[in-house]
């Protein structure tokens, strides 16, 4: 199993973030656009499903497997500073696009 998840991690992690950020464009979709706050939840609940917990644990196991902190890695990492960070910000105008373009 290591090894198929050692082998195709970028993939994994392509599509990791890539169905991260779907779902976070279905959650402003979700808040704005339908006004639900349960596909909010729905949305939200995909977000740490897809993203933040899959990505992390991918991170440890590329570490524990490896015994390095290699490029994978460090991508990670940067990945995780990045949301804490200036992530945030861009979301927050990410968020003002998405009221303006979903209120209509």
């Amino acid at each position: 199993m290591y090894n198929l998840i050692m082998e195709n991690k970028w993939a994994i992690l392509i599509i990791l973030e890539f169905f991260a950020w779907s779902a976070t464009i279905f959650i402003f979709y979700a808040r704005y656009k339908m006004q639900s706050q349960f596909w909010l939840k729905v949305a939200s609940t995909i977000l740490v499903l897809t993203g933040v917990i899959p990505q992390v644990l991918l991170g440890i196991v590329n570490f524990v497997v490896t015994e390095e902190i290699d490029l994978f890695t460090l991508t990670i990492v940067l990945l995780i500073v990045y949301g804490l960070t200036i992530g945030k910000k861009h979301i927050q105008k990410l968020d003002s696009w998405a009221q303006k373009k979903f209120s209509r």
